[in-house]
């Protein structure tokens, strides 16, 4: 698809995959209205790391997709949403679940009418691969069964559900996207390799901790993700109502990333599993996989960064962040 002239809706634009889509769309000459999440400090996020030439062209509104009235407004003029906005913490959804559904699914319900009324194009919403479990077979295909291992999951199952029944119900030409473990620059410290990378570099942290080191993933760059919902984006109307996987189908374990990080970085410190990180256990998903010849078959999309190159391209982002981060590295969720 050229995206030149487009007018372009991106939800959660001030987030870690969101501000990576925002910047490629306008670099592309779309017309993007990036939706970012209130706050009073006048911030917008990773938008405010973007180039100051691309943010310029880009139409930020400050808001929350919560609420209806205001995504019906949002949504007006739009011809291709990306919904990207939501919770994803997984910790803090064992803490404060009815947010989740609030956000996840009730938002979800939100800008599904909203663009129905407004007559958008395509949208494109925002899955996970924690909807699937731990693996029942591996490569996933998007026919796995979907388990809903935690509160965040659940909530996402529920959100795929809304997209899926506004295609049967009124053919809203929207599509799931599915993207497995996603890793870069601008992701919190939250996720496995931003903690890992942040402690390995930080002088003020005497060892690593982690949680569970036995899961195996499927990690992707941030910019394959991008390009994976860009192509989705380009996919043609058959597809419509359909979802895809977007992953490398490749899968390491946690240990094994964390060793990779510790020889780039050159870091020799301890590794210390933490009871305070780890998930309950029939909460953690142990392997994810993904299969994406759906999605290469129907758009041609192929990951194209290898997770070597990956880690180090992060690992040097962080070492021009790390001045700039709290003190404190005890974040988890």
């Amino acid at each position: 698809m050229n995206f030149k002239d487009k007018t372009v809706l991106v939800t959660g634009a001030d987030g870690f995959i969101g501000s990576h889509l925002t910047e490629r769309l306008s670099h592309s000459g779309a017309k993007v209205t990036a939706l970012t999440l209130y706050n009073s400090f006048d911030q917008s996020g990773w938008l405010d790391d973007i180039s100051p030439d691309l943010k310029a062209d880009v139409t930020i509104i400050r808001g929350d997709i919560r609420d209806p009235h205001q995504m019906n407004d949002v949504c007006k003029g739009q011809e291709i949403v990306f919904h990207l906005a939501s919770l994803i913490a997984i910790p803090f959804s064992y803490e404060a679940p009815g947010n989740y559904i609030d956000t996840n699914v009730q938002g979800t319900l939100n800008i599904m009418m909203s663009a129905r009324a407004a007559g958008c194009q395509r949208i494109i919403h925002t899955s996970t691969s924690e909807v699937y479990g731990t693996a029942q077979f591996t490569p996933i295909t998007e026919d796995h069964p979907l388990q809903a291992q935690s509160p965040y999951s659940a909530s996402k199952i529920g959100a795929d559900m809304i997209a899926q029944s506004h295609f049967l119900s009124f053919g809203l030409p929207v599509i799931t996207l599915r993207p497995f473990n996603t890793y870069g620059p601008r992701q919190s410290e939250r996720a496995v390799i931003s903690a890992t990378i942040r402690q390995a570099l930080d002088e003020r942290c005497q060892s690593i901790r982690l949680g569970d080191l036995s899961p195996k993933r499927d990690f992707n760059f941030v910019q394959d993700t991008v390009s994976a919902f860009i192509h989705t984006a380009s996919a043609d109307q058959s597809h419509h109502g359909q979802v895809f996987n977007a992953g490398s189908g490749r899968m390491v374990s946690i240990q094994d990333v964390v060793y990779s990080i510790k020889q780039i970085t050159g870091c020799n410190k301890e590794i210390v599993q933490e009871p305070s990180r780890i998930r309950p256990q029939n909460s953690e998903v142990m392997t994810l996989m993904a299969d994406s010849s759906k999605l290469h078959d129907a758009t041609g999309w192929t990951p194209k960064v290898t997770l070597e190159q990956g880690l180090s391209e992060t690992v040097k982002w962080w070492q021009d962040r790390l001045p700039q981060v709290r003190a404190n590295s005890d974040y988890i969720t």
